[in-house]
Formats: structure tokens, sequence, C-alpha cells
């Protein structure tokens, strides 16, 4: 993904954010300055992740986390209520 760089300027270095949470679910990504390079991991990825407070990271790390043999925790939830309150319900009925 390239072209991005306003993504730096958001609630939180959404670019940062993202690489640094997908390494720590274990998948390989290289940061550029206007976005990320990923490369095809092991289809199972595990860890938690840090939101920033950004319900965008949340609900994003949470259907990767939804994925099948994907073991993703999300740090804060409840930060997703300030745009998608019902996400996390939502969220189980489409993958129950």
């Amino acid at each position: 993904m390239t072209g991005a760089a306003e993504l730096r300027v958001k609630e939180s270095d959404r670019i940062a954010v993202v690489v640094s949470n997908l390494r720590a679910i274990g998948a390989a990504v290289e940061e550029l300055s206007d976005g990320f390079v990923v490369q095809g991991t092991a289809p199972r990825l595990a860890g938690r992740v840090t939101t920033h407070g950004d319900h965008r990271m949340a609900m994003a790390f949470g259907v990767l986390g939804a994925l099948p043999g994907n073991e993703v925790v999300v740090d804060d939830p409840g930060c997703v209520a300030v745009s998608y309150p019902g996400f996390w319900a939502d969220l189980e009925r489409v993958v129950s």
C-alpha cells in the first residue's frame, strides 16, 4: 500500500501503528514513508495489538483476528464505540 502519507497525521500515525501491530502478530512487513509492504506469511497470526485509542485500528485488527486460525487480542476493544458501538456483536454474528 503506497500513496497514503496522510495516514501519518490522523488520530495516530496509522502507518506506524499498522506496521507495529502486524509485526506483533507475526507478519513480515516493511514500513515506507507513505505506506507499507506486507510479505506473505504463515496463515496463523497471533498476538496482542495496541490500538492507541484508534477505533479504526481496533476494527481492522478485530476483523483480521476473526479469520480462521488467527488469534489476535485487541488491547482496547471499547474504543470502537465512537463510530460503531455494535461492531463486536456484528462481527461475532458474521463469523459464527
